[in-house]
């Protein structure tokens, strides 16, 4: 029984993020790469803020509504130092910037378009993160 509600549960939440990023291609014509959002909030063009501020409004809302209603869902890893998730973010960020694009942009928006570019680039993350994870769990013992 938990096994098919998690399948449904994962049928549902991948259901919302595909007809969310066709929702926003189709009615403003806009990639829903959280990456590309926030650069657009740091380099503020004239009318293109408003909806940029509004998605991510939702996006903090959602967290913080699911924190509410089921704490235990989000869960700080307690085997890592603060000095491990901040390089392991500004890395990400590195990533996204090279890349030109994030896991959002390329994995759910680029591929649903049939991009090669973001095939390529959802494979390198892919590959990439395991890689890493391995590692770190295989030489490390999984701590940092």
């Amino acid at each position: 029984m938990i096994m098919m509600n998690s399948i449904l549960l994962a049928i549902l939440g991948g259901l919302l993020i595909g007809l969310s990023a066709s929702g926003m291609m189709y009615f403003i014509g806009r990639v829903a790469g959280i990456s590309g959002i926030c650069a657009g909030i740091l380099s503020p063009q004239v009318g293109d803020t408003d909806w940029r501020i509004a998605f991510l409004g939702g996006l903090l809302a959602g967290g913080l509504l699911l924190i509410n209603l089921s704490p235990e869902t989000i869960q700080i890893p307690q085997d890592r130092s603060t000095e491990a998730l901040i390089v392991a973010g500004l890395l990400v960020g590195l990533g996204v910037r090279i890349g030109n694009g994030c896991t959002s942009g390329h994995g759910v928006c680029g591929l649903s378009r049939f991009s090669i570019r973001s095939l390529v680039a959802t494979m390198s993350f892919m590959f990439m993160g395991m890689l890493i994870a391995s590692s770190v769990q295989y030489f490390l013992g999984g701590a940092l």
